[in-house]
């Protein structure tokens, strides 16, 4: 896992491993709790690919598992059994230290709640992460991409649940990560609002090429992927491919 220490740039990847090999690989990967006489799996035996690039929702209730392959995809769980690849390297097995730099150079997360500081205005929230990245944009380039610039100087009290969802994904990609991660990032949001943030990721997909998660229980989003994994008791029900993604502005639920 040296290797995760090092930053790689999406388009440097590209140039040596190829336009189709996957980004993240897991294989296996099941996530016990309880005990061993009274076992509750989260996740069963996922096997998992995902692109360069690629704009992938999971599609399931609550309770299926999405929120956990997320975590480990990300870096903020470890599975029970199976193996997960970041790339050439694993993170199944790897140190603390190795996965909080993983983090902090590679994931950006957006969560269904914003957590931004309360005490601190939108492009402070925003500087805060661009602080500790080693490739930032400016924050003012990351809340432009999200259509909030004129809103730079505002405290979060100020500003609606959408736009406070879009400081939230301004701040997850000034950093410039690899893969974005969004937990039900429209999940307190009513639709408007929600097509506001959806429209947000979809461009960050787009003009970055960032490889984007969005977990969902609304099946509704699933029209502006390119692929959906439909997740239901712990394993991977169904997949389809969209052979053509549909605008976050169309979206109606």
């Amino acid at each position: 896992m040296d290797e995760l220490e090092r930053r790689e740039r999406p388009d440097e990847h590209r140039a040596h491993s190829g336009e189709d090999s996957p980004v993240f690989a897991a294989r296996g990967l099941t996530k016990v709790y309880g005990t061993r006489l009274a076992p509750i799996y989260a996740l069963k035996d996922i096997d998992l690919e995902i692109r360069q690039g690629e704009f992938l929702v999971l599609l399931g209730p609550s309770g299926s598992g999405k929120s956990t392959l997320l975590n480990i995809l990300g870096g903020l769980d470890a599975p029970t059994s199976g193996t997960a690849r970041w790339r050439d390297h694993e993170l199944t097995g790897a140190t603390d230290s190795q996965l909080t730099q993983y983090r902090r150079e590679h994931v950006g997360f957006v969560f269904q709640f914003y957590n931004l500081i309360p005490s601190l205005t939108v492009l402070e929230n925003v500087r805060l992460v661009a602080q500790i990245a080693n490739d930032p944009m400016t924050p003012e380039a990351a809340l432009d991409l999200v259509g909030l610039s004129h809103r730079h100087d505002r405290f979060p009290s100020q500003l609606s649940g959408g736009e406070q969802q879009r400081v939230a994904v301004a701040r997850a990609i000034v950093k410039r990560p690899d893969i974005l991660l969004c937990d039900e990032p429209t999940g307190a949001l009513d639709a408007e609002t929600g097509r506001l943030v959806l429209a947000a990721i979809a461009k960050v997909n787009a003009e970055l090429g960032t490889t984007t998660v969005v977990i969902t229980h609304n099946s509704a989003i699933s029209g502006m992927a390119d692929r959906v994994l439909r997740l239901s008791g712990g394993r991977i029900s169904s997949e389809d491919r969209n052979p053509k993604r549909i605008p976050a502005g169309d979206i109606t639920w």
